[in-house]
C-alpha cells in the first residue's frame, strides 16, 4: 500500500449515507480524479464516525466536516488543498 500525505474518510454509516453520503462519494471519486490528487490521498470509507446528529460526516487528516452535502463538498475540498 502507498503511503499517501492526506487520509480522507466518509461516513458510510446508514444515518450519513440515508441522507446523501452515497451522492458524495462519487463526486469526491470524481474530484480526486478530475484534479488529479489520487497519488496524494488515501480515500476510504468508514461505519460510522459516532456523530450521527452532525452527519453527513466527512474527515480530511484530523479534520471532521459536519453536514456534508452535494452542495458543499467540493468547496470543501478546494478549500482544503488551497491551503496546502
Amino acid at each position: 500500500m502507498e503511503n499517501h500525505d492526506i487520509e480522507l474518510t466518509i461516513c458510510m454509516g446508514s444515518s450519513c449515507f440515508s441522507r446523501g453520503n452515497k451522492k458524495t462519494l462519487q463526486l469526491i471519486q470524481d474530484y480526486l480524479k478530475e484534479t488529479g490528487r489520487l497519488q496524494q490521498v488515501t480515500f476510504r470509507g468508514s461505519h460510522c464516525f459516532g456523530q450521527c446528529e452532525h452527519g453527513p460526516m466527512l474527515r480530511i487528516n484530523d479534520t471532521q466536516y459536519n453536514q456534508v452535502t452535494e452542495a458543499n463538498v467540493i468547496n470543501i475540498l478546494d478549500q482544503f488543498f488551497e491551503s496546502r
